[in-house]
């Protein structure tokens, strides 16, 4: 048996404003290709199908696409619930949409009552965790243990004693989790409760495969325990990952083999730095014309309307920050001890200096004297006496 594993769509999400829903669009009609090139059976979906627990109307029909696409390639999917979705919202519908192939484990009374497929091989038992909110969970379940790693140990142990009475079933487990010794990549939502949000891996054993989402980067915890990422870069940090899906295998025994089908880059991210001027006329930024681009200027003083002369020549400029050459980016962490003994006069202009890197100029220093003055305060900036 082939299985698909992929997570973390979050349709409907926005990169620094820019609406995503056509780049997410084609990389899931990318993977709807791959079901047929590759002759899948089954499509995992481990959580955040949509951003947000409340959807747009757009969203909604970019996902239902996108899942009948697959679903008309000759697979069946299992989707299951992450933090960014409503499980209720998901799971709607449920008993009716599993005629049809799409199989939806949103709730906790569902994740020891998995999906059967089967193979020449016999079944293969599919079982969703969604994501499990602790406290909720711990009490619904009068368990003691506290945490992530409490709630997912009880749940792989009513699994465990479901796939016990399944004579010779190979299983597979979606969990939507941070797993210990896995890489998160920024663009996250935090689910950490109590101080600890990660679980070790060992959670899993004794499972075949465990398909996790969650983390955005793609990555092998274990042999058998894998987080697909995100099939698109939602943060700068992601810039160079290898955005794909896993291929899973199952013969007679269990896991055979894992491989790795990358996805189409709709629009790539690039970062660049310099002075404003040398952004708009270098050669060697050419190439960047099309990409979602973060700028990082470097000039003295704040160019004024910056970010509309970038999108003269980088159309899909999206981000912005100011980082005077010589600056001193941690002044603000050392406050206190910069104004101690300094007259308002002089934190003004050690401000300017430390956020641009030069000293006020003569006009710039008799204007932040004016506005001292103006502001009722002339005798104490010019006593050189202590500012507090």
């Amino acid at each position: 048996m082939r299985l698909l594993h992929t997570s973390d769509w979050h349709v409907g999400r926005t990169f620094h404003g820019v609406d995503l829903l056509a780049d997410q669009e084609r990389v899931l009609d990318h993977i709807a290709e791959i079901v047929v090139a590759d002759g899948v059976d089954a499509v995992l979906v481990s959580g955040d199908v949509y951003d947000r627990a409340v959807p747009s109307a757009e969203s909604v029909r970019v996902a239902s696409r996108a899942l009948q696409r697959i679903s008309d390639a000759g697979a069946q999917l299992v989707l299951t619930s992450g933090n960014h979705d409503s499980a209720a919202r998901l799971g709607a519908f449920g008993a009716f949409a599993a005629a049809g192939g799409l199989h939806l484990r949103t709730g906790i009374g569902q994740l020891a009552d998995p999906v059967e497929l089967h193979d020449e091989h016999g079944p293969v038992a599919v079982y969703g965790i969604p994501y499990l909110e602790p406290e909720p969970v711990r009490h619904a379940w009068g368990i003691d243990g506290r945490g992530h790693a409490a709630v997912l140990d009880e749940a792989l142990r009513r699994i465990r004693a479901d796939l016990a009475g399944r004579e010779a079933a190979r299983s597979v487990v979606l969990a939507h989790a941070f797993v210990t010794g896995a890489e998160a990549s920024g663009s996250e939502r935090t689910i950490e409760v109590g101080g600890v949000e990660q679980v070790p891996a060992t959670v899993f054993d004794g499972v075949d495969y465990v398909a996790l989402g969650h983390l955005h980067g793609p990555q092998r915890v274990t042999g058998t325990v894998r987080y697909s990422g995100s099939p698109l870069a939602y943060s700068f940090a992601e810039r160079t990952d290898r955005k794909s899906v896993w291929l899973v295998d199952l013969d007679e025994t269990g896991l055979a083999e894992v491989t790795r089908r990358e996805l189409p880059v709709p629009r790539a991210l690039a970062t660049v730095t310099g002075s404003l001027d040398e952004l708009l006329t270098a050669e060697d930024y050419a190439g960047l014309a099309e990409c979602y681009l973060s700028a990082t200027l470097t000039d003295p003083v704040r160019p004024v309307d910056a970010m509309r002369r970038l999108r003269e020549r980088f159309p899909h400029a999206v981000h912005l920050e100011w980082q005077p050459e010589g600056g001193d980016t941690q002044a603000t962490l050392r406050y206190a001890q910069v104004v101690r003994g300094r007259s308002d006069r002089e934190i003004a202009g050690h401000f300017v200096r430390d956020c641009r890197g030069a000293e006020p100029t003569g006009s710039e220093a008799d204007l932040l004297t004016e506005a001292l003055a103006w502001a009722g305060r002339a005798d104490r900036a010019g006593s050189g006496g202590d500012a507090g």
